[in-house]
């Protein structure tokens, strides 16, 4: 993921990807190519910094039976972006439960996840939430 287009041209990394995908810290820093005319990180590189990741992650647990799309998302920006920033996102066993028995018959499913988008000394910088669109696949509906 670190050398996908999207994440690499905006600084973006994922530092750490839990074996069970349960859990996720993606970081981005401030450097020339990705500041805003104020000199602070750029809206759009915060929103893309979480952009796959709750998608990747839920696709990465249900299985190749699922489909998983993003469906709408929103930014709430707090404080400016100096510096490195970081989003981690977790995702519980109970979490996943409810999509499964949510989605078992067959039916739409559209969860939401907020992720914090923090500074280097844990001030929140953004939230973002994110809802996706989630449904067992037609071979997968029984």
């Amino acid at each position: 993921m670190n050398l996908w287009p999207p994440f690499w041209g905006a600084g973006i990394r994922l530092e750490h990807i839990s074996r069970d995908y349960s859990y996720c810290r993606a970081s981005l820093v401030l450097r020339w190519w990705n500041k805003n005319a104020n000199g602070t990180q750029y809206g759009g590189s915060l929103f893309s910094m979480t952009d796959p990741l709750y998608s990747m992650m839920l696709m990465a647990t249900l299985g190749p039976g699922y489909q998983v799309w993003d469906r709408a998302s929103r930014i709430t920006f707090l404080k400016p972006g100096r510096g490195r920033v970081y989003a981690e996102v977790y995702l519980n066993r109970d979490r996943l439960d409810e999509i499964r028995r949510s989605t078992a018959g067959g039916g739409k499913y559209f969860p939401e996840f907020r992720i914090n988008i923090v500074n280097e000394s844990g001030e929140l910088v953004a939230e973002v939430e994110r809802t996706l669109y989630v449904r067992k696949k037609a071979a997968n509906k029984r």
